[in-house]
């Protein structure tokens, strides 16, 4: 029997993990469509799976301590500034934003240890990571015998302007409480035609409900390929347990309400 595992995506080892689209042009490593409403792309992008390059160290220059082209031959003049605040523990001001080690703020709640990726992660890991110090990650993988087969993306909807703003085209849509959405979900060619990507769903579905969320929505766009569409069908968020709560022919929105 295999060994089927959903695992969160909260770290490179993770996140590389992610299985391909089955279309090459794009990729879900490198895709920021739902994070970006004006100029997000599905498209392949390889260099965002390498690390940032650190920006180069600049050469100091020599430089005079007072820039005015008519006194370049005198120097500073060495004096203290008298208005620059002093650092000595004697003049701190508790009140002021100081030294928060030597002064801490009674009232603030103690900060909480979550995991958090580094800031050279690929850029797409940052994205999907920035929920993991509140509530959690934003993508899940699942695996057959230690092998990604299907990936799902999700998360708030302040999450995914692209997401809003298809929203934002059906006033009918309720406004409180507002949905989580599920923008993306994939199964790998290899893999298909063996449930995995309704099992992956409402792995989701359970997630979302222990984070607190009523309902959950998705926007397939109904006339695109299987293999260029990030959401699916119709049809198979119906088998999910969606319902159309706007039937649109293009962009229809799928619902489902949790709890």
């Amino acid at each position: 029997m295999a060994d089927i595992r959903i695992e969160d995506v909260i770290d490179e080892a993770g996140f590389r993990r992610i299985p391909p689209c089955a279309d090459p042009g794009f990729d879900h490593r490198t895709c920021d469509h739902w994070e970006d409403a004006e100029r997000g792309s599905k498209a392949a992008r390889l260099a965002w799976l390498e690390p940032p390059r650190p920006a180069p160290a600049s050469e100091p220059t020599a430089r005079n301590a007072i820039d005015n082209p008519f006194l370049a031959e005198r120097p500073a003049p060495p004096g203290v500034n008298p208005f620059a605040p002093s650092a000595g523990p004697s003049t701190m001001n508790p009140f002021l934003d100081g030294d928060r080690d030597e002064v801490p703020n009674l009232f603030a709640p103690a900060a909480v240890s979550q995991a958090v990726v580094d800031a050279t992660a690929p850029r797409k890991l940052q994205l999907l990571s920035r929920g993991l110090a509140l509530a959690g990650s934003y993508a899940k993988i699942l695996t057959i015998d230690g092998e990604a087969a299907a990936y799902c993306q999700f998360g708030p909807l302040t999450a995914y302007p692209r997401a809003q703003r298809t929203r934002d085209l059906y006033p009918q849509l309720p406004d409180s409480p507002l949905p989580a959405v599920i923008t993306c979900i994939a199964t790998a060619a290899a893999a298909r035609g063996q449930g995995l990507g309704l099992r992956l769903v409402a792995a989701v579905c359970e997630d979302l409900e222990a984070r607190g969320f009523a309902a959950v929505e998705a926007y397939p766009e109904a006339t695109a390929r299987p293999d260029a569409t990030s959401a699916a069908t119709p049809a198979f968020w119906e088998s999910a347990g969606f319902e159309r709560a706007v039937d649109d022919l293009r962009f229809p929105v799928m619902r489902r309400e949790l709890g």
